[in-house]
């Protein structure tokens, strides 16, 4: 049974036996009491509220700044950016936070796009270069914000790790993705792993917050242990504000019986029938991005980054078509 994108309140915690008896439903399995509907529907109201306060004061804040000023400006022109602070997120994970050009510059980025950074070691033939998704508001003015996880043969990310406040990383871009606009679809489904949850929560953040976007949103995320889950807070700010629309099931390699946050586990065909929208059923979509082996698996690889190839593996199985899926 597929998810009919409905959201019902719901614990975090999540096993695909459990699931397949609570799929999303049309109403809820039990009719809740009219006082605990009230008070929800208050809660509901007041967080809504909220949205449109912090959309409509940031967006005059920002008009009293003037237009600003655009940092990469798609012209293939690399700019120099200088490392401004460093913050660990979890073992081999670090926030990087870089200053842009002036206090009124943003990066320029559209939803959902990235970046490419640059690094050239003195004995190196040629840079190195690497697509990045930045975590932090597109228009935010001063700065811009990377997650990045450290491979011991990622070239690029142990630079990063290296670096010192107020050296400088070349970047340009934006690179575009998946273009969106408000509404552009009923129900989206992210499928990520690790550091593949960067480009699902740019497309997230500018969902929830804008007060004219209603998608629903499904985020599957899998990792290897708890502690590898990124952007933990952020995550559960944004379920605690929007129950109703947003729901996160969380996998890992590794999990302790007494978590409350995550289940053990891989993404496999069952779970994704229990929890994703039904193949063909509106305007749906299914997006996935994480390490080579998860997109085999899951959707199938993309041909070129320009050519998104055919729809394999598990969402292919489950009968899903290439104008339904898109791969990061």
């Amino acid at each position: 049974m597929f998810s009919r994108a409905i959201f019902t309140r719901t614990p975090l915690r999540f096993t695909p036996t459990a699931c397949s008896r609570r799929a999303y439903a049309s109403a809820a399995t039990d009719e809740p009491k009219r006082s605990n509907a009230l008070v929800y529907s208050a809660i509901v109201g007041i967080a809504a509220g909220a949205g449109y306060y912090y959309y409509t004061t940031v967006s005059e804040d920002k008009a009293a700044l003037g237009p600003p000023e655009i940092t990469l400006k798609g012209d293939g022109e690399w700019v120099d950016l200088k490392l401004a602070d460093i913050k660990s997120v979890t073992d081999n994970t670090k926030k990087f936070r870089f200053e842009l050009p002036s206090e009124n510059h943003v990066s320029g980025l559209k939803v959902a796009s990235a970046v490419l950074a640059k690094y050239k070691a003195p004995t190196d033939e040629k840079p190195t270069v690497r697509p990045y998704t930045p975590v932090n508001d597109e228009d935010a003015r001063g700065y811009l914000d990377l997650v990045v996880k450290r491979y011991d043969n990622g070239r690029l990310s142990k630079h990063l790790h290296s670096m010192a406040i107020n050296q400088t990383l070349s970047f340009k871009g934006p690179i575009p993705k998946y273009e969106w606009t408000p509404n552009k679809h009923e129900h989206i489904a992210l499928i990520a792993g690790g550091t593949g949850i960067t480009p699902m929560y740019q497309l997230m953040r500018s969902i929830f917050r804008n007060p004219e976007d209603k998608t629903k949103v499904t985020l599957v995320f899998g990792n290897i242990s708890e502690k590898d889950i990124l952007l933990k807070e952020e995550l559960e700010n944004l379920e605690n504000t929007y129950p109703q629309r947003f729901r996160a099931l969380y996998l890992v390699d590794n999990a302790p019986l007494s978590s409350k946050r995550a289940t053990q586990g891989r993404v496999t065909k069952e779970l994704l029938k229990t929890v994703l929208p039904e193949p063909g059923s509106g305007n749906n979509k299914i997006f996935v991005c994480g390490p080579p082996g998860m997109y085999k698996a899951i959707s199938g690889v993309k041909n070129s980054p320009s050519d998104q190839g055919e729809v394999e593996g598990i969402l292919k199985e489950l009968g899903y078509k290439k104008e339904e899926v898109y791969k990061f």
